[in-house]
C-alpha cells in the first residue's frame, strides 16, 4: 500500500477511481431503502431550502461533535488530544458541498465512484491523506453508520425553515434520512472483507 497522499478529489472528478458497485447495484440498495423518485424530488426541493443554511447546520453538527470526546477525538492529535483547527476546518469546507450534493440528488458512476473515495477517507487507508492531517488514523465502522442518525435528525429544524407544509418537511426529512444511510452504507465499503460487502 502506497502512502503517498491522496489527490483532493472531488465529486465527477475523471481521475477518481471507479466504484466496484454497478449502477444496478445502487438501484437495489435504493429500493430497499425505499428510496423513490419521490424522495429524489423532495431532496432536490430541500436543496433551495439549506442552500443558505449550511453554516447553520454545520455549526449544529460540530457543535455534537465537539462536545462529544470519542467523535471529537477522530480530528485530534491522538498524543496531545488537541483538535486539529486546519483538519477540522478543511473538512467542514467539504461537509459543507456534501450537504448540497447530497441534496441534489444526482446518482450514477460518477457518484458511485465519490462514495467510495468518502468511505477511504475515513478508513486507515486514506484518512488524513487528503489534507496531511496527523489525527486518529482510522474511524471505526461502527461511528460512521451512528452518525446516519445525528445528521438525518437535527435536518428537520432546518427543512422547515422556508415555510413548507408538515407534509412538505417530512417528504424532504425523509428523502434526506434515506439518502444518509444510502451514502453511510456505500462509505462502509472499504471497510468489509471482498465479497462480503
Amino acid at each position: 500500500m502506497t502512502t503517498t497522499a491522496i489527490p483532493g478529489y472531488r465529486l465527477g472528478d475523471p481521475a477518481l477511481p471507479a466504484s466496484p458497485l454497478t449502477e444496478k447495484d445502487l438501484a437495489d440498495l435504493k429500493t430497499s431503502l425505499l428510496f423513490t423518485d419521490e424522495d429524489a424530488a423532495a431532496l432536490r426541493k430541500a436543496h433551495d431550502v439549506v442552500k443558505g443554511q449550511v453554516e447553520a447546520i454545520l455549526d449544529v453538527w460540530y457543535g455534537f461533535v465537539g462536545a462529544t470526546p470519542h467523535l471529537l477525538a477522530y480530528f485530534s492529535d491522538p498524543v496531545t488530544g488537541a483538535p486539529d483547527s486546519d483538519y477540522l476546518a478543511a473538512v467542514r469546507k467539504r461537509f459543507g458541498q456534501w450537504i448540497l450534493d447530497t441534496c441534489r440528488a444526482e446518482y450514477g458512476k460518477d457518484w458511485l465512484a465519490w462514495q467510495d473515495e468518502i468511505g477511504r477517507r475515513h478508513h486507515r487507508i486514506g484518512k488524513n491523506r487528503t489534507d496531511g492531517a496527523s489525527a486518529a488514523a482510522h474511524i471505526p465502522m461502527r461511528h460512521v453508520l451512528a452518525l446516519a442518525i445525528p445528521i438525518s435528525v437535527t435536518m428537520k429544524p432546518f427543512l422547515a425553515g422556508k415555510g413548507h407544509s408538515a407534509k412538505e418537511v417530512d417528504a424532504m426529512h425523509a428523502a434526506w434520512s434515506k439518502a444518509v444511510l444510502l451514502q453511510a452504507i456505500l462509505w462502509c465499503r472499504p471497510y468489509v472483507k471482498e465479497g462480503d460487502f
